[in-house]
C-alpha cells in the first residue's frame, strides 16, 4: 500500500477495523519524558539499526559508525538508541559488528562524544543516548561464515538457517561466563559516557531465544524462572556493579511469531499469548529496568512481523497496517501491565510521512511513552527536527497540512534496500535516500545478484 494522503490512510484503517490511533496533536512528540534518571528532551527515538561499518580489525566505530551518528544527532531526537554491540568477538553477526572491549573503550567515548556534541550543535539540546548489548547467538558470523551458537535446537528455525542437527547447544556454563562478559562490557560503557545500557532481548538473538528454551534441560531451559534465568541474573549483576550509574534497559521481544515462540499460542505460533512476556517485564522493573523497547518477531525469519514493508522477499500473509496495529496493542497491554515503565513503541517507518500522526496518537492513547524509527532514521536522519518545527508552529497557532510536517521525498519508501546491503555482507543505509555512499554498493551486490528479490 502506498499511502497517498491522511484521508485514505484513515479510510483503510476504517475498512480493515484496525486499532491504529491518529493524532493531530503532534505537540505531544514534543514533551520530555523521564526515564528512570534520565529526562529524554522529546519523544522520539533512533531506533537501534546496524549499520555493520565498524572497524573490522577490533570492532570499533568507523569513520563511517561517527558519521551515521552524527546524522542522528543532527536530528534532534530525544533517545539515540546505538545499535548492536557484542560483548564477545564471537557474538557478532557480521564482521564488521561494533564489539565493545578494553583496547577500544576511548574510540567508543568517541563516539558518545560525537553524538553529544553533534545533538548541541544542530539543537541545543542534549539527547540520551543507549548502547545495545549483545551476543547474536544462531546468528553468530564473526568472520563472514555462519558461526551458529544456538540455545536449544529449533525445527523451524533449523531448516531456515541450515543448522546441522549434530550441532551442540551452548552450554550452561559459557552462559555462566557471557553472564559476566555483559558485565564487563557495561562498565566499558560506562567508562565511555553512554546514558544507558541495553541487555538485548529481541529477535530471536541468543538471549531471546533462551526465552523459549522449554526443551533445553539444565538451569537455562525449562520452566519459565530457568528460561528467563540469563536476562534476570544479567540485570541484577549489571545493577550492582554500575551502582545506579546508568539507565538499565532492553529492546524486549513479546511476540516471536513461530511455532513454540515465546508470547505465541496455537501450532503455527501465530497467536498471542502475553502471559510470559508482561511477567518478565514486571520482574525487569522490580530489577531496577526502567526502559523497554517493544519489539516482535525475527528480521531473518519472518521481517514482515516487526518490519512492514512495500517490497520484500516474500508475499506477507497479512496488510501491513495488521502489523502495526499488533505492534500497537502489545505496546498498549505492557504499559497497562507495567504502567511505570517508560515503553518505545514501534513500527512508524512504515507510514512514511504520516508517521507522526501515529506517534502522537500512540503517546495520546497511553500505548507507549516514546516513538522510534529505524529505517526511517537511515533514510531521513533529519525526521525528528521536521516534527519539532512542525511541532512549534502547531503550539504558536499555525494549521500544518500533513504533507507538510514531514518531506515525502526523503521518507523511507520500505523497499528493503537496506537489509539487502546487510545480507550481503555491505556496510548498510540508504540506498534510495543517503545515495553518495550506499547506491554504489546497491548497484554492486544487483549486478552479483541480479534476480535477488529485495529483503525486508
Amino acid at each position: 500500500m502506498l499511502i497517498q494522503n491522511l484521508t485514505d490512510l484513515q479510510e483503510t484503517i476504517r475498512e480493515l477495523g484496525l486499532a491504529v490511533p491518529l493524532s493531530g496533536n503532534l505537540p505531544l512528540l514534543a514533551e520530555p519524558v523521564q526515564a528512570g534518571t534520565r529526562t529524554l528532551p522529546n519523544r522520539l527515538s533512533i531506533q537501534p539499526m546496524e549499520g555493520c561499518d565498524a572497524n573490522p580489525e577490533d570492532g570499533s566505530p568507523s569513520e563511517m559508525t561517527l558519521r551515521r551518528y552524527a546524522r542522528f544527532a543532527h536530528g534532534g531526537a530525544g533517545l539515540i538508541w546505538v545499535e548492536a554491540v557484542a560483548v564477545v568477538p564471537e557474538g557478532r553477526a557480521n564482521p564488521r559488528h561494533l564489539w565493545i572491549h578494553e583496547g577500544n573503550v576511548e574510540a567508543f567515548r568517541g563516539l558518545v562524544e560525537k553524538i553529544r556534541d553533534a545533538a548541541r550543535e544542530k539543537t541545543g539540546q542534549t539527547p540520551v543516548v543507549i548502547i545495545q548489548l549483545t551476543h547474536a547467538g544462531r546468528f553468530s558470523k564473526p568472520e563472514g561464515v555462519p558461526a551458529p551458537r544456538i540455545a536449544y535446537h529449533h525445527a523451524t528455525l533449523d531448516a531456515v538457517h541450515q543448522i546441522p542437527a549434530e550441532l551442540e547447544p551452548i552450554a550452561d556454563e559459557e552462559l555462566d561466563a557471557l553472564q559476566d562478559a555483559f558485565v564487563r562490557a557495561a562498565l566499558l560503557a560506562w567508562e565511555a559516557g553512554f546514558d544507558g545500557v541495553d541487555i538485548k532481548g529481541c529477535h530471536r538473538y541468543l538471549n531471546s531465544e533462551l526465552f523459549s528454551a522449554v526443551d533445553r534441560p539444565g538451569r537455562y531451559g525449562g520452566s519459565f524462572e530457568n528460561r528467563t534465568r540469563f536476562m534476570r541474573e544479567t540485570v541484577d549483576k549489571v545493577r550492582e556493579a554500575l551502582r545506579g550509574e546508568m539507565l538499565l534497559a532492553s529492546r524486549l521481544n513479546l511476540f516471536d511469531g513461530l511455532p513454540g515462540g515465546f508470547g505465541c499460542s496455537g501450532e503455527d505460533g501465530l497467536g498471542i499469548d502475553l502471559a510470559e512476556p508482561l511477567a518478565l517485564c514486571g520482574q525487569l522493573y522490580d530489577q531496577g529496568v526502567r526502559l523497554i523497547n517493544m519489539t516482535m518477531g525475527s528480521p531473518y525469519y519472518n521481517p514482515h512481523v516487526n518490519r512492514p514493508y512495500n517490497t520484500g522477499g516474500y508475499e506477507p500473509p497479512e496488510h501491513p497496517l495488521q502489523g502495526i496495529a499488533r505492534s500497537l496493542f502489545l505496546s498498549g497491554e505492557l504499559k497497562k501491565a507495567v504502567p511505570n515503565m517508560t515503553v518505545v513503541g514501534t513500527g512508524f517507518s512504515y507510514l512514511s510521512f504520516l508517521s507522526p500522526y501515529l506517534a502522537a496518537g500512540i503517546v495520546e492513547h497511553g500505548l507507549a511513552d516514546v516513538a522510534g524509527f529505524g529505517r526511517q532514521a537511515f533514510a531521513y536522519p533529519d525526521f525528528a527536527r521536521d516534527i519539532l518545527n512542525a511541532c512549534m508552529q502547531i503550539q504558536k497557532g499555525y494549521t500544518m497540512d500533513p504533507a507538510d510536517v514531514l518531506d515525502r521525498s526523503k521518507c523511507c519508501l520500505a523497499c528493503g534496500k537496506c537489509t539487502e546491503l546487510m545480507r550481503a555482507g555491505k556496510i548498510t543505509g540508504c540506498a534510495v535516500r543517503d545515495t553518495e555512499i550506499y547506491l554504489p554498493l546497491y548497484r554492486e551486490i544487483r549486478k552479483r545478484k541480479p534476480s535477488q528479490p529485495s529483503v525486508s
